[in-house]
Formats: C-alpha cells, structure tokens, sequence
C-alpha cells in the first residue's frame, strides 16, 4: 500500500489486495481453470458468463479487446469456430456472432428433423441426408435438444442437466451489448428447396407440413421460425432443495399483497394465473406460445399481463409478466426484470440491491429469513398449513368448512323490534332457470349444514343472489328491508380509523387473518330465528346463524369479536408487531383465543408474516401510510356527477382520504355547495376543476408518516377567507392534513381570531397526539405569538384561552408558511447508512464479491462523486504528449510564457492549460454555456470568463464556434443583425381594380349601431380605397354581401385578391365564391405582414385619421368613416404623383378648397381611348419607379440570404403576451423553432418547410 495522502489507482489497489488477502495457489488454480476453459456441454451465453468470471484472476491473458475475442474463440466448440470462421478484432461482435449462429444451428437442427421425417419413404438421396449431418453433430454437443410432444415441437434439455445452478448470476455491466443479427454468406443448401442462399425459415417455396401442427398455432405459419423458450427454476415452494438459500418475501402488485421470487436462474419475469383471476389483472393473448423448461415438465403459456405496478420498499417498478397457469409462486422476477433494474442478489445477507430507473435512487432490501418463507410465499389452497411457523400448530382453526353449528355462547345476536310492529311479509323474487338451479344447490347445502330449516314464520323476506368479487360464483343473501325497517339498532361503536392507524405506529411484521363465514359462526337468538325467515321458490325456511343483510349484523360482530380479544384489544384484531420474535408470540396468542372459542378462520384468505399489508383501504407497513391504489384507481374513470346523490357519493369516497390531501376542505367547496338543501343544481366550471383535482389528488395521494408519540409534534396553522387548514408534522414528515369552511358566523371574525381558531381546530382533532405532548404551534401572524401573554382578550379568545394551556405548547412566528408543506413533502427520513460508490459497477460488483461492504441498509441514496474539472484538467496534461514536449523545454526562451508549479502543473501566463482533449474541452465548455450559472452568454463574454483561467491555442475561434452551433442560442435570442433576404416587391398591376388587397383594422370601441371593425380594401394600381365598418359576429356569407354590393358593383371582379391568414379569406366559403367569379387568392406567410405592405400603411392612415376626427371633433368613429375615405381618396400619393380619385377617374374631386370653373370638357371617341390609356401608363410608370426607389432603400438595410432544397433552417415566431405557443406561454416563448428541412423553393426567398401537423399549413 502506498503512503497516507499519496493518490493510489484503482488497478493498484484491486492487485495489493488481492496479493495480501487471496492466496498465490488459489490465484494459479483460477488461472489455470480459466487457460483450459473449453465450452463444452455449456450454451454460449454460459460459456461466456464464465469466461468473464474466470478472466478477472488472468488479467494478462486478455489484456486488450482483440486479446479477450481471440482466447475466446479457441474454447467455442469446434463445429461452431468452423462456422465462426474468422478472427474478431471485438469481443462484443464475437459474442453477438457466436450467439446467433448457435440459434440458426439449433432452427437448422429442428428443420432437419423434420425434414428427416417428412423425407422418410424409400428412395431418399444420400445427399439430402449428408445435409443434416453438420448441424446434427454440434448440437449433440450443445445442451438442447428438439423432441417432439402431443401439441408441437418443443426445446427440452437433456435429463441431466435440465435445471443448471449457476454460482453467481451475470452481471448486467459485464456482458457485452447484443447487436442486430449476423449475417453469413455461403450457408449451403435450404432444407425446404435444396437452393442455396436463405434458410429454411426464409424460404419462398411452399413448406411441407413436417410433424403435427401445434396446438393454437396457424396453419399458415411457417414451420421454420423457432418457437419462444424461457426457463424457470422453481414454479413451486415445494420443488426447493432443502437447505438452498432462495430470495422470497411478500410485496404489493397493483396494490395486493404478493409473494415474490429473486430468481437468478428464470429468464423471464413470470405470474400466478391463480393470481391473476383473484385480484381481476386482465390477461392478453400472445402471437405465439412461449415453451417454459420448468421442473418436473415444460409448461407452454400464451399469455401475459401488461404495466403491473410492485411496490418494493419505498419505490415503484413496472413488471411485464408471462402467465404461467400452474404456478404457485405469484410472482417470479427474472433475469430481464433484473437486469433493466440494475438488479444485484445478496443471498448470504439475504439483500436485494435495485436502481430506480424513474428517481435513479439506489434501494437495499432485507428478505425475510428463511423460516419464514413459506408463510410468505402462500396465499392459497395450495399452501400447506405445516410449513408456516405457529401457524402449523393450530390446524384445527384452519378447516376446509365449518364443521358444525356453532357451539352455545353467552353471545347470541337478537333482533328487537319496536313496539307494536307486526311481522311483514313480501313474496320472493322471480329467478332465471340457471339461478334456480343453484338456489336449490346451496338451499341443500346449507340445511345440510344446519344453517337453515323449514319455517312456517309468519315473516318472510325474499332471497336473492349476488356476485363473489373474489372466487366468482353466487353468494345467497336475503332482502331483509321490510324487517330492518322496524328494527333497533344497535348503537355498539365501531372504531374510527385514525385510531387504527395510531395503534399501528411502528409495526414492522403484520398478518391478517378472516374468518371463514364469520357470520355463520354466531348464533340467533332462539325467540328471534321465525324473524329471519326468507321465501323462496321451494318454500319458506329461516337462519339458525347470523345472516347477511341483516341491519345490526356488523356491529354484533364487532361486539363479539372485541369480547373474544378483550386482553388483546389494541393489539392484535389485526396481528402486528415491532419484530419477527414479537410477532411470533402475538400470532400464537391470537389463534389460541380462536381455537378456545371455537372460531375458525379461511386458510386461503389469510396472509402471514407481512412486510406491507392492505388495511381498510390503505396500505401499511413501518413508518408509512398510503392510499391502496386498487381502490382509487377507478376514480380516474369517474364520470362527471349528474344527481346531488353522484356528488354525495363521490365526496364520500375523497372525504375518507381527507387526511392525504392538502386544503381538502377548500378544493372540495364548489361541489359541497351543491349538496346543500335548496342549492340549485348547476355543474359550472369551477365544479368541474373542483372534480378534476380531487380525483388527481386521489390517485397521487402522498405517503404520510406514522406518529411517534414520545417525540415532540409540529403543527402549522393557516386561516384563508372561507376555510381552516392546518398539517401535523414530526421530524419534517407530515402525518396528516386537516381543514374545514368557515361556518357562516366565524365568516366576521376579525383575522386575530380566525388564525387563533385555526389554532384550536388543530389542537381539537389532533388532541390524542398533542395532549401531554411538547408540540410547536406555526403561524404566519405574529401577535399571536404572545397570546398567552396579552392582557386584554375578548371573551371568545379567552374561552380558546382556556383550552390551549391544556398543552404543553410553544406558539412561533413562521413567515413563508406556505411554503412549508411543500418543503416538508420534499424531505424525506433519512437513510440509516448512506453508501458511496464512486466508481464504474463493474468495481462495485468486484467489492461486493470480496464483502469490503458488508453493512445492512434501510434506504438509499446514490451519490455520483466527480472529479473537478480543474482536476480532470492536470490529469489529462500528464497524458498529453505535446503537454510533456512544452515541460521538456519550459526553459528555452521561446516558451518563457510557460510555468510548472511544485505538483508539475502547466500554466500559461497564470492560466492553467488545457490539453487538446476534445471531449474534456466540450465539457469545459458546456459547464460556461449551458450551466445554470452561466445561461447561454455570447461568445465574447464566454471568452472572457473562461481566458481568466484556462488557456488553448485558438480557444476564441473554439468558443465562437460552439455559440454559433447552440441549438439553443439560436432559437431564443434576438437577431442583431440586418434582416435577412432582399426586398421582392410584388409585380405592378396593369389596370385599375384588376389586383386588390383586403384586410381588417380591429378592436375599435362598439358604436351605437354595432359595429366594432372596419374592412379595409385597396385597388393596387390606383391606391383607391374602400372603408366598410363591419361587425366581428359577421358570418361570411355576409361578407359576401357587402364584397359583391361595395366593390364588385363598382368596379367589377378582380384577378386577385391578396390577404392574410384570417378566418375569413381562408373559409371554404370565400374560396368558393373567388373561384366562382374567377379571382385568385394570394394569402401572406405566417407571421409575415409584409407581405401586404401596401393595405398595413393605409390600416395605419386610417388610425391616425380617426384618432384625429375624435380629438378634434368629438364624434363616433363610424360616423367620420366615409369622409375618412373621401379624403384619403382625394390625396396626393408620392408613388403616383397623382390622388388615388385622380388616378381612378381622371381628375381630382372637388371640395371647397380645391374647385374647377363651371363649362363643359366632353371628350369623345378616340381622344377619350387615347387619354386614358396615357394616364395608365403613367401611373404605371410612376409607381415602377417608386418600387425601385423603395428597393433600393430596403435593400441597404438587409443582407442577402438563400437556401436550398434540403437545407434545415429555423423557423421564426412572434412571441405573443398571453398566447400560449410551442409549449410556453407569453413573452417567454422561443423566437425560433425547428430546425425544419426545405422542401421546395417558391420564390427567391420564400421557401416551403417540412413541418409538424400543428405547423403544416405555415410556409
């Protein structure tokens, strides 16, 4: 070993210590073993499994990855090394090879069979048979065989070695991934045709039916695919050895209790399809039939189940299963379960190691000793009472039935009516013939029994059946309405169940034991029998036992079952203990108090020596307590409620989890208010919020604390405007949560009094905690801190006063309070031991194996431990040569700006120097870029943070590279520089009103008449406008309307029409009509106004000219809009020289400013043609030249930008206040999105993009 503070490698630390602690011939032996490693009667997966195992102790053997395949490849059989043929430069790839060349030899070897016996008549060629001979020969080797059975043909190992053990499982880390399937090139003739180049399997000639068809399989299915195999040690607790180690304990699978297997050798993850009926897991068909090895026979199975939840310790994992049918273990976790979950067997410490894949935490679970594990792994009739600890003792209170009528006790139910009521009788209810038959079945069995007898009762209530949730069948019961109706009832308390819960604190080993027929077992009063008679269709009879449906039965049987445990109440109802010993002791007293009165549990029914148990409605175990997911997991399904009675039932079933849920009270408050006499029915928004998040805070409800009543309780108290609330907590962990509404007089309480009131509703409920307990009050009002203290109170906070110094309590000012629940969620008890592994899990299976870590653990946590980047810095410098060539000559003068310090650390000019190692530059870079304390800088700012202490050649040209390349970057942040792509004006119309553009200004205050918008269209050519107020509810066909009626009235129907992306110019209705007059559509791009240029600068005219008339002259907007048009028309246009009036008719438009002396200027004929057409080519021209004085313009202050097809380039988007967009909302949205690939050029600079389906339609 090396000095203390010196750096020692693990390599070094692997070898002194094998050195001191293994000895030398123990090293020799292994390394022997591993030079003579030949394949043998092994698979490949087993042969490689144990090369790797026995390769650790000959590192120099395999000292790189060509070394490892070579000496590999020598020990594969002989037969498949003539098929592997050549050398491998990759372990991996020889393994992958090696591994699909024995599964086509093993599919050659059953074709050949099959062929052999189609092919058998007189007259078969030598050469068909020689064509066998090759792959017969190695698989007389290999382990499997191919035997044919009634139903098909299936994999069977050989006698001998059907059930191989295996020493240590392999380890995830330490094989090799499996890649695609290997190809070969000369495989010699198919079975199925005699050509060469395919197999048998992938043979196009029609196959010849070879054996007898399987059973399910298609007759169209191709006989040369293998079938699907798998492998299983045990399937039963009876088949282990005796005195072998096996992992078992008991688990929840979709929230019922399950007896689950770590076993190594399974290749699969395996379940009980006993289990599978009795908890309704619903079973899906497989396409083909998996062939299990299992002990005694192979099993054949086609079906599995889907997303099974097991809850193992404090984690959730997702199990996949196949169904096995005679399976007596529920569940088998196999070596595929295992290794997805990271999965490590201790069987001499009897731990599980497992990864969560969903928080990545590290978990260690303790298994139950072995004695222990029958009682574990049964739930069923299948188990044998002898084999469970105690519970072998007392087999006479685990009968098959009942074995008589239950013996006389000072307990017997009676049924007392109220004065005066005489008997009722109703006659029975009509039955279906099948129905009747089992009527009659079980009215036999039971007057067999002596449950039942004739009676001639002047009672009578009609039977009637229903449905056994767990076993199927019928179960008879009787409609005992009219009877309960006049009954007493019995008042006997049943207990509550946050006082069960309490009594559970710190229990760590449960079982759970039912009666069989618990009613049947107590008997009816003698002058109360005739009350209980029932009609049916084979006459009248009544109950000698306690019946179903009868009103006061649950609470006698409560009364009964707590006069039998008198002793034990509090204790053991529910059998539960600190520790295994303990429990023992509890169990052996509890059934001895069944077997002195008689009482006889169901066998099946009963679990024992529980790590987690399923109690009313809730799962239990150490420390813990959470809802039963199987019993809110319909909720998801609820439907919305119709009937106050839906709403009741509903708020029922979130009322008895109240305490898993925060501010139930609150949230809960729009639905109550619909429960309440004379509310009116009304299902608004805020009820269907209200349903929504009560159901999501059912079905992820938090796991809560058990209370530890020795250890001091912190409760923080919240008054709002209409409700209470308040949460328990110990040692940072919540216990429970409680609230209520306000009642209607505490709604004028002052905010003194209704956080003081908060206060006392939590000393109230939680009373039986904080009574004579050190509890620490938290409220966020500070006066209240000193209450104790005031001297002036009103008589309402002295009457609370009274009861608070009943406490021993501290009340605390706690600003922030909201965030305390959260907090308090987030933390979690802490682990017993925390492990650290910072290494590779190829070492940490290497420690295991040597036990350095021998440690029991309850929880936890995994830590990663990194070197700094500063470190992995100095460390790659003494790897790089070109860093040893600098040191060499630090002295020269040309490298004077280079410094070694005392460690041998090159610096240049006080900046540590970084070699050139791309992948340790990358995550120097990522840490100044993409980190949390650097968010994205540019890259001269990056430059300047990273030059303070690093140092490369041509690190500014590296950083502005990386910048330049961010997804990131480029997506969010603003574009500085000038706008891409050159100005491309649209081309000049040639005539007036033949191109149109149309828009809408919007948001303008509603005028008396209703309107609140205006249409905006402009003739292209001649700039004249039209400006129609409109209304937003307008449909489009009246748009229509008021298109053909204002313009195509006046000037008649356009070639185009150019627009943006509005509802209106891309309904079917508006494409329909400017198809049907012959115009053409032109829709901008998204989020490119620009495209209509023109028709946005008159929107903007127009505003202004708005603004104006209502400052100046004090009138409504829809009023001044046709002498907003008139003047707009009437003006001088710079790009026409000319009014728009002007242009359109030929002169300007009088007005009082501007007028024409009266004559007559009549033009005609020619000179009329002849005049026009001169004025449009003069406009034509002018607004030519305005284009190209515009262009010109634009074009300084844009750069050039062209793309090609197949470019990918981002797409630019608007972040809109308020609009939620490409997953964010508001301000914070991306400004780009994509990268999308060009699909086609449009034009210059418009392109079309590959886009997702909610972007399609954008260009």
């Amino acid at each position: 070993m090396q000095q203390q503070g010196h750096e020692i490698l693990w390599e070094e630390l692997r070898t002194a210590f094998q050195a001191h602690y293994i000895p030398a011939s123990l090293m020799e032996q292994k390394q022997r073993e591993f030079r003579e490693l030949k394949q043998g009667n092994r698979t490949v997966m087993q042969y490689v499994q144990t090369f790797i195992q026995l390769s650790q102790y000959s590192p120099g053997d395999v000292a790189d990855d060509p070394s490892r395949a070579a000496r590999l490849l020598q020990g594969f059989d002989p037969t498949l090394q003539t098929h592997l043929g050549r050398r491998y430069q990759s372990f991996s790839e020889l393994v992958d090879t090696a591994l699909d060349m024995e599964n086509r030899l093993r599919v050659a070897n059953e074709d050949q069979k099959r062929k052999r016996q189609a092919n058998n008549a007189p007259g078969s060629s030598q050469k068909q048979k020689a064509n066998y001979q090759q792959p017969q020969q190695y698989h007389q080797q290999s382990r499997f065989v191919v035997q044919p059975n009634q139903s098909g043909w299936i994999h069977r190992a050989p006698q001998q070695q059907r059930f191989p053990t295996y020493r240590a499982p392999p380890q995830p880390a330490q094989l090799p991934a499996l890649r695609a399937p290997f190809t070969q090139g000369a495989w010699g003739p198919c079975f199925n045709c005699g050509e060469t180049g395919h197999f048998s399997k992938d043979c196009r000639a029609p196959h010849h039916l070879q054996g007898p068809t399987p059973a399910g399989g298609s007759q169209g299915k191709q006989k040369g695919s293998a079938p699907k195999t798998g492998r299983v040690h045990f399937i039963h607790m009876d088949q282990v050895p005796a005195g072998e180690q096996v992992l078992a304990d008991t688990f929840t699978v979709n929230g019922h209790p399950a007896v689950v297997l770590f076993d190594s050798g399974a290749t699969h993850t395996f379940l009980s399809k006993s289990y599978a009926l009795r908890h309704g897991i619903k079973m899906y068909k497989l396409k083909e039939d998996y062939h299990i090895t299992a002990p005694g026979s192979p099993v054949t199975t086609g079906l599995m189940a889907r997303q099974l939840k097991i809850d193992i310790g404090p984690e959730s994992f997702v199990i996949n299963p196949v169904v096995l049918p005679h399976q007596g273990i529920d569940v088998i976790l196999g070596m595929n379960w295992m290794v997805e979950n990271d999965a490590i067997l201790h069987v001499g410490r009897r731990e599980v190691q497992l990864k969560s894949k969903v928080t990545g935490k590290v978990l260690k679970v303790h298994i139950l000793e072995q004695k222990h594990l029958e009682a574990t792994v049964n739930t069923s009739e299948l188990q044998e009472i002898k084999k469970i600890p105690v519970v072998c003792d007392f087999p006479d209170v685990f009968p098959e039935e009942l074995p008589r009528l239950p013996p006389d006790r000072d307990v017997e139910f009676k049924i007392d009516l109220a004065p005066g009521m005489a008997p009722v009788s109703r006659r029975p209810y009509r039955m279906a013939p099948d129905e009747l038959k089992e009527l009659k079945t079980q009215l036999q069995e039971q007057l067999d029994k002596g449950f039942i007898r004739p009676s001639s009762s002047p009672w009578g209530s009609p039977a009637l059946f229903i449905e056994k949730k767990d076993q199927g069948g019928k179960r008879l019961c009787v409609d005992y309405i009219p009877l309960n109706a006049v009954t007493i009832k019995n008042k006997y308390p049943l207990p509550h169940i946050d006082i069960l819960f309490d009594q559970l604190a710190g229990a760590k080993v449960f079982s759970k034991i039912d009666l069989r027929s618990g009613y049947y077992q107590i008997k009816i009063r003698e002058e109360d029998i005739p009350k209980t008679a029932f009609s049916t269709r084979y006459g009248l009879y009544e109950y000698l036992v306690m019946s179903f449906g009868l009103t006061n039965a649950p609470a006698f049987f409560m009364y009964m079952m707590n006069s039998v445990f008198m002793n034990e109440l509090d204790k053991n109802i529910l059998v539960y203990s600190k520790n295994e010993e303990e429990h023992e002791e509890h169990l052996r007293t509890v059934l001895t108090r069944l077997r002195e009165h008689q009482l006889y549990a169901k066998f099946s029914k009963c679990t024992f020596w529980l790590r987690e148990v399923s109690f009313l409605g809730h799962i239990l175990s150490e420390k813990r307590v959470a809802v039963d997911s199987s019993k809110v997991e319909d909720v998801l399904n609820w439907k919305q409620p119709e009937i106050v009675t839906e709403i009741r039932s509903f708020l029922g079933l979130a009322g008895y989890y109240r305490r898993f849920i925060k501010d139930f009270s609150k949230t809960a408050k729009p639905m109550t208010s619909l429960t309440k006499k004379n509310a009116k029915y009304l299902w608004d928004p805020k009820c269907e919020e209200t349903f929504t998040s009560l159901k999501k805070s059912l079905t992820s409800a938090p796991v809560l604390a058990q209370p530890d009543v020795t250890k001091p309780f912190d409760v923080y108290c919240d008054a709002s405007g209409n409700e209470l609330g308040c949460v328990l907590m110990q040692e940072g962990r919540v216990i429970a949560y409680a609230s209520r509404q306000l009642r209607k007089h505490e709604a004028n309480y002052a905010t003194h009094d209704l956080e003081l009131a908060a206060v006392v509703h939590a000393l109230k409920i939680w009373r039986h905690y904080l009574l004579g307990n050190t509890c620490h009050i938290y409220t966020d009002l500070k006066s209240l801190k000193y209450i104790l203290t005031q001297p002036e109170l009103n008589m309402r906070q002295r009457r609370w006063l009274e009861l608070i110094k009943d406490y021993d309590l501290e009340i605390h000012y706690h600003p922030g309070k909201a965030n305390v629940v959260a907090d308090a969620l987030g933390r979690r008890a802490h682990c017993h031991m925390l492990e650290v592994r910072p290494t590779a899990r190829v070492i940490c299976c290497e420690i295991d194996e040597i036990k350095v870590i021998t440690e029991q653990m309850a929880e936890l946590y995994s830590l990663i431990i990194e070197p700094t980047i500063r470190e992995q810095v100095i460390a790659a410098q003494k790897q790089d040569k070109s860093m040893a060539y600098i040191r060499e000559g630090i002295d020269e003068k040309k490298r004077a700006c280079f410094t070694l310090d005392d460690q041998g650390v090159l610096w240049f000019k006080g900046r540590l120097v970084v070699p050139k190692d791309m992948e340790l530059r990358k995550k120097i870079l990522d840490e100044a870029h993409t980190s949390m304390f650097t968010m994205h800088p540019s890259s001269n700012k990056m430059y300047q943070d990273l030059k303070q202490k690093f140092w490369w050649t041509r690190m500014k040209r590296e950083i502005a590279k990386y910048v330049s390349e961010s997804d990131v970057c480029q997506r969010v942040k603003a574009d500085h520089l000038k706008p891409a792509g050159m100005l491309q004006p649209l081309a000049v119309p040639s005539w007036k009103w033949e191109d149109i553009h149309m828009d809408f200004v919007v948001g303008l205050p509603h005028t008396q008449k209703g309107y609140d918008s205006i249409w905006v269209i402009i003739d292209r050519h001649t700039k004249s406008a039209h400006f129609i107020p409109v209304k937003t509810i307008y449909h489009a066909k009246t748009y229509a309307e008021l298109y053909i009626a204002r313009i195509v009235s006046l000037h008649g129907v356009p070639q185009s029409i150019t627009s943006d992306r509005g509802s209106l110019f891309v309904s079917r209705f508006w494409e329909h009509l400017q198809n049907a007059l012959g115009t053409t559509s032109i829709h901008s791009s998204a989020y490119h106004p620009q495209n209509s240029g023109q028709v946005e600068r008159v929107n903007q005219i127009l505003e202004d000219m708005l603004r104006a008339c209502a400052l100046t002259y004090s009138t409504k907007w829809d009023e001044c809009l046709p002498l907003a048009e008139f003047a707009y028309n009437n003006r001088y246009q710079k790009s026409l020289e000319m009014a728009p009036f002007e242009a359109l008719y030929g002169r300007r438009c009088r007005t009082p400013l501007n007028w024409s002396e009266p004559g007559e200027r009549v033009i005609f004929g020619h000179d009329l043609v002849t005049q026009a057409e001169e004025q449009v080519k003069l406009i034509h021209n002018n607004l030519k030249r305005a284009q190209s004085r515009q262009k010109s313009y634009s074009d300084k202050r844009r750069r050039p930008l062209v793309f090609e097809v197949e470019d990918h380039v981002y797409l630019r988007v608007s972040p809109m206040k308020g609009v939620h967009r490409f997953g964010v909302k508001g301000k914070l949205a991306p400004r780009y999105v994509g990268p999308f690939k060009i699909t086609e050029k449009c034009g210059p600079v418009a392109y079309r993009l590959e886009l997702p389906s909610h972007l399609a339609t954008r260009r």
